[in-house]
């Protein structure tokens, strides 16, 4: 399982139907759900700083303005320079570059690290738990499977768990 993200469809779920009491006026607040996920007691992980999640098949980090400029002000770069270098236009959107291999443009190969780790992007700080992770404990256990920090380490619990899926949708 690789960090980056390819075109994955989110599935959907249909919610049980409720009938809806005439006294409470329907809100655009999160519906209340009779189940709770899966992984309502928590989630283990800590980031080993393995690199495996940014090596493998090629894929996308999706980069957002603000991440580009935090990344081009650490490498002391201006966008447009930063952006020749080490972004991809796809569409719309933009994208890291990645070595011929796939590996992402920051991983160095070397020491296995993440040279700009301490901005990287928000697709990789709410790794792994990402919704496409989180669908089923069978793909939580594919994603330990491909993670070594996942499954181990610290608890985190449901809500910092949905406040990362919720952040980055993949």
């Amino acid at each position: 399982m690789s960090k980056r993200s390819g075109s994955q469809q989110a599935s959907t779920v249909p919610s049980a139907e409720k009938p809806q009491s005439a006294e409470k006026p329907q809100s655009a607040e999160k519906p209340q759900s009779a189940e709770k996920p899966w992984y309502a007691d928590g989630l283990k992980f800590k980031c080993t700083q393995c690199g495996n999640c940014c090596t493998g098949a090629p894929g996308f980090v999706w980069v957002k303005k603000s991440e580009i400029a935090t990344l081009a002000a650490l490498l002391d770069l201006d966008v447009t320079a930063f952006e020749r270098e080490y972004v991809r236009n796809v569409g719309i959107r933009k994208s890291l570059r990645e070595f011929p291999n796939g590996d992402c443009v920051f991983f160095d190969g070397q020491s296995r690290r993440c040279t700009v780790y301490q901005a990287r992007p928000r697709q990789c700080v709410t790794w792994p738990f990402w919704a496409s992770n989180l669908r089923s404990p069978e793909a939580w256990e594919e994603t330990c499977a491909a993670c070594p920090g996942s499954g181990t380490g610290r608890v985190y619990n449901l809500d910092e768990i949905e406040t990362r899926r919720k952040e980055f949708r993949v």
